[in-house]
């Protein structure tokens, strides 16, 4: 293990002898910066001396203790090239290296026994910031240094650049990255939904009314198309989430998505380890619902609901959104909801659909869901769950289409019954089709016959 500044004021001198036993019965190399003794000193003076240590390269960690653990860390976060976190407990100090790759750990000695100090201090020292939407964040925090340092555990810069030097340049060339899919939107801040620069019914409804009114929609080249591809396989979620749905239905649904190459099977949660070994080696993926048909979970339940899917061997999530929240006009819940289970999504290497349920809004509540997917940053919006009093029409598909501006991609399910409107749902700017009817589709896009019907999910 890397070696570690130690430091404390008088209040904070006890807990850092017993910290410090602690690493150098572990083997670990310390560097005692301060205090010696229960002599009242200046917290200021300490706190420095281990940032410092850490900054110049002597340390790659360091820890320091005071009374409270905060003020020392405003101290560390003033030494460039510091990134100082105060922990209360492990799954604090596992946070501050795993989130932020913290180099400089702050306690407070009036709120932590021995016992927790020492745990904490072990949690942040075997903890490493590895995801790469961390990493990517992390070099963000060090371009606010004016001369950024590359952490230890940072990819290395490429010949054009540093990684911060990349991060910087693609936000000057996309600032609405920084400020989300509606940056451009006027400057309204919405102090109910705590989304600054967002548009939002609460803070801009004339902007988003505008928005629900225009007209001539097109298709960006980047997501959209105006027809369907020859290959429409491609386009589908081959779907069966009914609740009677047999093995041996579900395992006919798989061999259909390997003959004809459907993108997904789209099945509820329980299918999917079958799925998952019925398609080992095929091109189609495993898709399944999160929180569905109603969304009305929680969203810790969601997360776990995801997780185990992704162990079983979904590449795709679908969750239905907390419809009775955003109908309240509670958009913060809405936001948590979704990025929860993005973050556990793309942590697993899935992608994840947003189904906001479209029958049951208001063309105003349908702009601010997908807005609000789009800045939780997920990967679709999806018309509906199939279950509620409709699916999915082309004016939906065409608003939802403008609301992400394209950036996002969107599903279109529930109702599409064939080609025909397959092609509507498409050049009305659906980049994914869910249906139960997909082999009928398929084959009435090439001219066979269809000798079977299905539900038009």
């Amino acid at each position: 293990m890397s070696r570690v500044a130690l430091g404390s004021d008088h209040g904070g001198y006890k807990l850092k002898e017993a910290i410090k036993a602690h690493l150098r019965a572990k083997g670990v190399e310390v560097l005692d910066v301060g205090t010696h003794s229960t002599d009242s000193v200046d917290y200021p003076v300490y706190a420095k001396n281990t940032a410092q240590a850490v900054a110049s390269g002597q340390c790659r960690f360091g820890v320091m203790i005071d009374g409270a653990g905060i003020g020392s860390g405003m101290v560390a976060n003033k030494i460039k090239g510091v990134r100082s976190g105060m922990a209360f407990d492990v799954a604090t100090a596992k946070n501050a290296r795993e989130h932020n790759d913290a180099n400089v750990l702050t306690l407070g000695a009036g709120y932590l026994d021995e016992a927790a100090a020492c745990a904490i201090v072990d949690t942040f020292l075997s903890t490493e910031c590895t995801v790469d939407r961390h990493r990517r964040r992390v070099a963000m925090i060090d371009a606010l240094d004016g001369k950024p340092r590359r952490s230890p555990n940072m990819a290395p810069s490429s010949s054009n650049g540093t990684l911060v030097d990349q991060i910087a340049k693609v936000l000057t060339a996309n600032p609405s990255l920084l400020g989300g899919i509606a940056a451009g939107a006027p400057g309204n801040v919405c102090t109910t939904c705590n989304m600054c620069d967002h548009m939002c019914a609460k803070s801009a409804p004339d902007a988003v009314r505008s928005l629900t009114r225009s007209k001539g929609a097109r298709v960006s080249g980047r997501l959209g198309m105006r027809s369907v591809p020859r290959d429409v396989a491609k386009l589908i979620d081959h779907t069966l989430l009914k609740a009677d749905s047999t093995y041996s239905q579900i395992d006919q649904l798989c061999a259909e998505a390997r003959e004809f190459g459907f993108a997904s099977v789209c099945v509820n949660p329980v299918h999917v380890k079958r799925c998952a070994n019925n398609l080992r080696g095929a091109e189609s993926k495993v898709c399944t619902v999160i929180g569905f048909p109603l969304g009305a979970t929680t969203k810790e339940i969601k997360a776990m609901e995801a997780r185990r899917a992704l162990r079983d061997g979904a590449r795709e999530l679908d969750m239905v959104i907390n419809i009775g929240a955003l109908k309240s006009g509670d958009y913060d819940t809405v936001y948590q909801d979704i990025r929860l289970v993005r973050e556990v999504a793309h942590e697993g290497g899935a992608i994840l659909k947003v189904i906001i349920e479209t029958a049951l809004l208001t063309d105003e509540e349908k702009v601010q869901a997908c807005l609000l997917s789009a800045r939780a940053r997920a990967d679709y919006v999806k018309t509906s769950t199939g279950f509620s009093t409709s699916g999915a029409n082309t004016k939906d598909v065409a608003l939802m289409a403008r609301a992400v501006d394209h950036k996002l991609g969107v599903k279109a399910s529930g109702g599409v019954r064939g080609i025909a409107d397959a092609n509507k749902m498409v050049a009305a700017g659906a980049t994914r089709i869910g249906a139960s009817v997909g082999i009928k589709i398929v084959k009435e896009s090439k001219g066979a016959p269809v000798t079977a019907g299905g539900s038009g999910y």
